[in-house]
């Protein structure tokens, strides 16, 4: 019988899937419901850069253009890039575009009395079960019509047409990657500042150290924090947060400040008003707390996003939305073993729902264990017991960021979560050269390179 796959969207995180899916010789379509490939990338606006040095955010098979002088390339840069990778893999003619899935469907065992009844994922433990298939209903973008599938803006912002930013919290901003010359994958993001954290599943050695180890990194942050005060008019314009840059760092709430930031607010290009809500009327908004509306041609929500929601409503069956609605611990994610698939959910993979630090290296990694398993090369645990490794994740991430982040997240440990990865496609989660780069250089993607063909 052909084994096929359904991918849903052309971001990073689709065009990884389908890679990876046609390298193990499955049959992929993916989905898309635009007339192009790029995600969120073909829809931002002019002035949008990379915010993760683009060291960090790269395929592990496929290095930036060394044209690429930029450490943080504009948003048209990002996106020559991710459709260059989609050309160069042959990626292309596997994508259906202007398709836009609208529900999914489980068609088979799918009463909620027999899927609770389940010992092992979708029945039978196996990425592949006789027991049922997925429907989706898709809708031709251009025409309208739906197939159930069984198998122009202003000019830049200035003096006179000034951008007024909304913040309701405040968060930590850097000017780069760097604090003075020190990198900040030296201080947060290797080997060595994950001992200063609790891990999941972490023995009781382990557990010690980042006990012992957690007064340093409090102390390294409180450095970043006197260091960005002095660096930035960090008071002249009320954005000190009222929280340690620590919580943020842990939480992934940090962000990287456009250039020239502080340049446009000190002339009047960029204004800034702290209000915790406003309302619209006919030419504009009026912000809470002034008497005055603000006259406004173009108003950008930057709000964030409930994918749990998002996800929830493309499913058919209440049982299967009934399962996506919050997980053992939280209303605001979604319970996902090694955060890709539902242990209640057969036959379906999520790429890319929580927060890392780098997404593409995170979600390749992902999609190369995805492929070993629809590769039958990795055997899963119980239903029972993948539930209790995600509520030990899940314990974790609030130990951790002490329920400042509401939004699923491994930021904190990230390097012990892709050792996961590797343990379980049988593979060395030592990537480096020697002990010493072990503990201390920062991890990238091409530590990862070629897990899927090694490890076969």
């Amino acid at each position: 019988m052909e084994k096929k796959v359904a991918i849903v969207g052309t971001g990073i995180s689709g065009l990884l899937a389908c890679k990876y899916v046609l390298e193990i010789g499955l049959h992929p379509i993916v989905y898309e419901a635009d007339d192009e490939i790029g995600g969120v990338w073909k829809q931002t606006i002019q002035s949008t850069k990379l915010q993760t040095n683009k060291e960090f955010y790269q395929f592990s098979d496929f290095p930036w253009d060394s044209s690429i002088k930029e450490d943080c390339p504009s948003n048209q840069q990002v996106l020559h890039y991710v459709k260059s990778y989609a050309q160069h893999f042959s990626i292309i003619p596997y994508i259906k575009f202007n398709s836009k899935v609208i529900d999914i469907d489980y068609v088979g065992s799918q009463s909620n009395e027999d899927i609770k009844s389940w010992e092992l994922w979708g029945g039978n433990g196996s990425p592949f079960s006789t027991k049922g298939t997925w429907n989706l209903a898709v809708q031709d973008t251009k025409n309208f019509t739906t197939e159930i599938v069984r198998e122009n803006p202003r000019s830049t912002p200035g003096v006179t047409h000034p951008c007024t930013i909304i913040p309701r919290t405040i968060h930590w901003f850097i000017p780069d990657f760097k604090i003075g010359s020190i990198n900040l994958g030296f201080l947060y993001y290797n080997r060595f500042a994950e001992l200063s954290l609790h891990k999941p599943g972490e023995p009781f050695l382990l557990s010690l150290l980042a006990t012992l180890l957690s007064p340093p990194r409090m102390g390294i942050s409180k450095l970043v924090e006197t260091y960005l005060r002095w660096k930035l008019p960090l008071k002249k314009y009320g954005l000190i947060p009222n929280h340690s840059f620590l919580q943020d760092t842990t939480a992934y709430r940090t962000g990287v400040l456009p250039d020239f930031f502080f340049d446009k607010v000190k002339n009047g290009s960029i204004v800034i008003k702290k209000s915790q809500s406003f309302s619209f009327y006919k030419d504009g908004l009026i912000i809470n707390g002034e008497s005055k509306p603000h006259e406004t041609d173009l108003v950008i929500l930057a709000t964030g996003y409930k994918g749990d929601q998002k996800l929830r409503s493309i499913f058919k069956s209440s049982i299967f939305q009934n399962y996506i609605n919050g997980s053992l611990n939280s209303a605001n994610s979604i319970p996902l073993y090694r955060q890709i698939i539902h242990p209640r959910i057969p036959q379906l993979a999520i790429i890319g729902y929580d927060e890392s630090l780098s997404t593409v290296l995170t979600n390749e990694l992902r999609c190369q264990w995805l492929a070993h398993l629809l590769n039958e090369n990795i055997e899963l645990p119980s239903v029972r017991e993948m539930e209790k490794d995600i509520k030990m994740w899940e314990d974790n991430m609030k130990q951790n960021t002490k329920n400042f982040n509401k939004r699923s997240c491994i930021v904190t440990c990230g390097i012990w979560y892709n050792d996961q990865l590797c343990r379980d496609m049988k593979c060395n989660h030592l990537r480096k050269k020697n002990t010493f780069a072990e503990l201390f250089e920062p991890y990238g993607p091409t530590d990862y390179n070629g897990l899927l063909h090694k490890c076969l």
